[in-house]
């Protein structure tokens, strides 16, 4: 209907006038699809290392893809079992629960990843994306342990815009 009155009145000049009484087609609602217990439990079974934990997370905080990928160490509150979501729909944030069940696994996860920052600081790297302001009132933040992301990719790259190499989110 819109785009009809948009053509009538914007492309084509015509004056449509009253319309009166009609009726908007519905739209159809779609019922999501949601898997059993024993259909996510198959799933992740099948998946092993960080891509594991990357599929439990997510299920289990109820957290989108971008927003557990863009996740930093310093986002994750272990002792009051809550994350901390940053820019997340709507660029709002938000506190979702850190299940108990993920807690060791992903407090495991973050010792390798710490050992990585650590290597890659040694070696003159180890530094992250920070906004752009963030990065003018805290040059260090950088590479600041609780900046890092949970889910750094496993090599180093060229940023193509900064041209900065380092780590980047598993994205």
């Amino acid at each position: 209907m819109n785009a009809i009155v948009f053509l009538y009145e914007s492309v084509l000049q015509i004056p449509l006038g009253e319309f009166g009484e009609y009726v908007r087609a519905s739209t159809p609602r779609r019922v999501p699809v949601v898997l059993s217990r024993d259909e996510v439990s198959r799933l992740l079974a099948a998946l092993q290392g960080s891509w594991r934990l990357l599929a439990q997370t997510l299920y289990g905080t109820g957290m989108r893809l971008m927003e557990l990928l863009r996740l930093r160490v310093k986002d994750l509150d272990f002792e009051r079992n809550q994350i901390v979501v940053r820019g997340g729909k709507g660029d709002k944030d938000r506190v979702t629960m850190l299940p108990e069940k993920l807690k060791l696994d992903l407090q495991r996860h973050l010792e390798r990843v710490r050992l990585l920052h650590e290597q890659d600081v040694r070696e003159g790297f180890g530094e992250v994306y920070l906004p752009e302001g963030l990065a003018r009132k805290y040059p260090n933040a950088a590479k600041e342990w609780g900046w890092q992301w949970v889910f750094p990719s496993r090599s180093r790259s060229r940023g193509p815009r900064s041209g900065r190499v380092r780590r980047r989110n598993e994205n």
